[in-house]
């Protein structure tokens, strides 16, 4: 244990009205307060943000300095590794505490992607694929996931059902999130029906299939051990592990899921604990099939079983592993450099019994599975409360 989360702060999700500018600066500001510090008591700050195009600011890491003047001749640094951006941003931090590098470290993610066209943003996501390979593929990056979901389906069979549940579950779960882009509960029937509000996007993926294209930003402070024992509360990181696979898909079996797989079991060998000690998860499903992928790379099911996860109920709210109460990616929305952050503060709040709406039942462990790409960078985190 070398780092714990000790503030943290998140906006609301969706078409924002702030600039990239105003909402580095808020997060930032209250996540610092929120740890019962100053800006002079940061030692080093990391900005995740992807942006590839979404904005024209192409330098970002010094927009944090506007929060404060006291900020200003601090270190930092842009961080960025595709969706799984604001994991890795939080990793330079621990990287920086157990380096004895810094004691406090400000970590900020987020992503402005709503200024620029529907086409644009696919053309931007799209870069997180091999473009020699998969650039061409319809339907930018629902296209990739369009066509593992039909890899998927041709070796265990249609799970259109399982994909339409998962749906539903989530965006039962973003109802009472009150940081959501969607605050509503569709239900299993709208999921499962191609209809005109309801298309089919890419392969066998409707459109509530898809997480959303969001505004938004999240920021959380970390500090050694020593120090967060003297702070008003503490998430102590139990493990905090990075598997990175061959970017190309043709260079590995994408069902498989290898990579989130193996950062999950070193998660575990670190922690010292089985899958069944956590009391939930936030997990990366930017589109259902990664959801259902990632029930078998947990170890939940056996492969080609995870339908078995959503339909016995074991992934509800108030299941035995609830998966994304906060609504996940499709119901909360998916700024891409802000993701790993908000993952990693909704997580903090769980533990902490702050949750509110979202709340589940007291739970001890909780883990974070953020993923870059098409399971290529792969963050796994489990977190415990320490104080």
């Amino acid at each position: 244990m070398t780092a714990c989360i000790v503030g943290w702060a998140h906006s609301r999700f969706g078409k924002l009205e702030e600039d990239l500018e105003s909402l580095i600066v808020k997060v930032a500001v209250d996540a610092v307060h929120d740890a019962g510090m100053t800006p002079q008591d940061i030692d080093q700050i990391f900005l995740g943000t992807m942006n590839a195009g979404f904005q024209r600011q192409e330098f970002p890491s010094s927009l944090v300095l506007q929060a404060d003047p006291a900020f200003r001749f601090k270190p930092a640094t842009h961080v960025e590794n595709a969706c799984a951006t604001g994991s890795a941003a939080i990793h330079q931090g621990l990287n920086a505490i157990a380096a004895k590098r810094a004691r406090n470290v400000l970590v900020v993610g987020v992503e402005k992607m709503t200024e620029v066209t529907g086409a644009q943003v696919g053309e931007i996501l799209i870069k997180a694929s091999y473009i020699k390979e998969e650039g061409a593929i319809e339907g930018g990056f629902a296209g990739v996931f369009g066509r593992i979901a039909q890899m998927y389906f041709q070796r265990y069979g249609d799970k259109s059902d399982a994909l339409a549940r998962i749906a539903a579950k989530n965006h039962k779960n973003g109802s009472t999130n009150p940081r959501a882009q969607l605050q509503k509960d569709l239900g299993y029937d709208f999921c499962r029906t191609v209809s005109d509000k309801n298309p089919l996007v890419a392969g066998p993926l409707r459109r509530t299939d898809c997480s959303l294209v969001s505004d938004g930003a999240a920021a959380l402070v970390l500090t050694d051990v020593e120090t967060a024992l003297a702070c008003k509360k503490a998430v102590v990181f139990r493990a905090a592990e990075h598997v990175n696979d061959f970017l190309p898909m043709s260079q590995r079996d994408i069902v498989a899921f290898e990579g989130p797989e193996r950062a999950f079991r070193q998660a575990l060998g670190s922690a010292k604990i089985g899958l069944d000690d956590l009391g939930f998860a936030e997990v990366h499903d930017c589109f259902t099939i990664a959801e259902l992928l990632i029930y078998e790379a947990m170890g939940l099911t056996p492969k080609g079983q995870g339908e078995r996860a959503i339909a016995e109920g074991i992934v509800a709210k108030d299941g035995r592993l609830p998966i994304n109460p906060s609504g996940g990616l499709k119901a909360k929305g998916h700024p891409v450099g802000a993701t790993g952050v908000s993952m990693h503060v909704l997580a903090s709040m769980q533990l902490t019994g702050t949750a509110g709406g979202i709340q589940v039942k007291e739970p001890q462990l909780g883990a974070v599975f953020n993923m870059g790409g098409a399971a290529v960078a792969n963050y796994a985190s489990v977190l415990e409360r320490l104080r």
